[in-house]
């Protein structure tokens, strides 16, 4: 009877010992995965933060036009602004993003706004240095494109990894949240209207 016990007492020593060692792994998975998805988001902020600090250049170069619409460079401006202001620590949470986004939409909407407007002056167009600020901003704007598809498709491994069996046991305990996903903005499904 004692050998029984002592061999049942083994067993659950070496299956205790088994679980925590797969435990371990699991944990060490899930921040080798978190480390991605927030290396990521870097690299996101990154890129819009080459945006932000290439509008300046580029409302100053507009700015030098004769009779340039005052209007339009404002909103720019603000739309800037507004972006410095959504701040948090790391990879945002879902309504966190959702802000940021909306930052990040109305800033793009007034640039456009303004690489319209500059249409109509070509004098401006013809400067070298508004050619290269508006090079530079259609690179950038590939690159943020670029790094949130990036992003995404970190944070979904994370996401997927977090779910199976038994990671997600790990996951609730040790709080390995899900990760949200840039979207398209609303209304990104219908072409743009073309006026002549």
């Amino acid at each position: 009877m004692k050998k029984v016990m002592l061999g049942c007492g083994v067993l659950a020593v070496v299956g205790g010992l088994l679980a925590v060692m797969m435990g371990a792994g699991i944990y060490n998975r899930l921040v080798g995965l978190e480390e991605g998805v927030n290396s990521a988001w870097g690299q996101v902020e990154n890129v819009y933060q080459r945006r932000a600090d290439l509008i300046p250049n580029l409302v100053a170069t507009v700015r030098g036009a004769r009779d340039f619409e005052q209007e339009t460079l404002e909103a720019v401006v603000e739309a800037r602004a507004k972006v410095g202001q959504v701040g948090f620590d790391g990879v945002p949470s879902a309504d966190q993003l959702s802000q940021f986004q909306a930052s990040q939409d109305a800033l793009s909407s007034a640039l456009s706004r303004l690489l319209v407007v500059v249409e109509r002056y070509p004098e401006l167009r013809a400067t070298e240095a508004f050619r290269d600020l508006q090079s530079q901003l259609e690179g950038t704007e590939n690159r943020i494109a670029v790094e949130r598809r990036r992003f995404n498709e970190v944070a979904q491994k994370y996401n997927a990894e977090r779910k199976k069996v038994p990671a997600v046991f790990v996951a609730g305990l040790m709080g390995f949240d899900e990760r949200p996903y840039f979207e398209s903005t609303p209304g990104a499904d219908r072409p743009p209207e073309v006026e002549f």
